[in-house]
């Protein structure tokens, strides 16, 4: 959703240096200029999503992951979903591994942490409707799609929801690299895993 602030992820030294937790967004993107003008285009930008916590904390007047646990996770018992990586038992959580980096990074704090599991239930609700009040669903549909992909130094995550097959494919590696090899492969995983699917429905 990057209509107005460059994506902060794009910067020079990234990934390492990147922090979800940055106190100050703005001092990230500062002077920079736009990479279009509001309503010309579209392009996910983790920039917005760092002012969107600062937005929806003011407005609350709380931390908006007890608002993300009351309006989601606890109404499709995602047990299994946390706000960080300081609420799970590290020895449960994945390593994850970059490619010319020689440690380890599964300790390293990134935000929001579930299974596949929770994030398959969540895409399902999110694409049939359950989640959304009102014109909540009109609204999303306007800004933003059905899925995601993304990564962090260590991990990369693709979620689809195919409605032709009624089926979420969630698909979680634990190896990025910084030429994206890692990830057109992951790409290529998602596109093998829908097309046995396919198969096996048409068999």
């Amino acid at each position: 959703m990057c209509f107005i602030h460059p994506n902060i992820a794009d910067k020079q030294h990234m990934p390492f240096i990147y922090n979800m937790f940055y106190p100050h967004p703005n001092e990230l993107i500062f002077d920079l200029p736009a990479n279009f003008e509001p309503g010309e285009d579209y392009e996910y930008c983790n920039t917005n999503y760092l002012f969107l916590n600062k937005i929806m904390d003011n407005i609350l007047g709380y931390d908006n992951f007890r608002f993300i646990r009351e309006e989601i996770l606890i109404p499709l018992k995602l047990n299994n979903t946390f706000s960080s990586l300081s609420e799970v038992n590290i020895d449960v959580v994945m390593s994850g591994y970059h490619v010319g980096h020689p440690h380890d990074l599964k300790n390293d704090e990134h935000g929001m942490i579930a299974t596949a599991e929770d994030v398959g239930i969540f895409l399902r609700a999110l694409n049939e409707g359950s989640l959304f009040d009102g014109g909540e669903q009109e609204i999303y549909s306007s800004i933003y799609e059905y899925k995601h992909s993304g990564w962090v130094p260590g991990y990369q995550s693709f979620a689809e929801y195919h409605e032709d097959l009624d089926a979420v494919v969630i698909l979680l590696t634990n190896t990025t690299d910084p030429k994206l090899y890692m990830w057109n492969l992951a790409e290529i995983v998602c596109s093998r895993i829908v097309k046995i699917l396919r198969r096996q429905k048409s068999s």
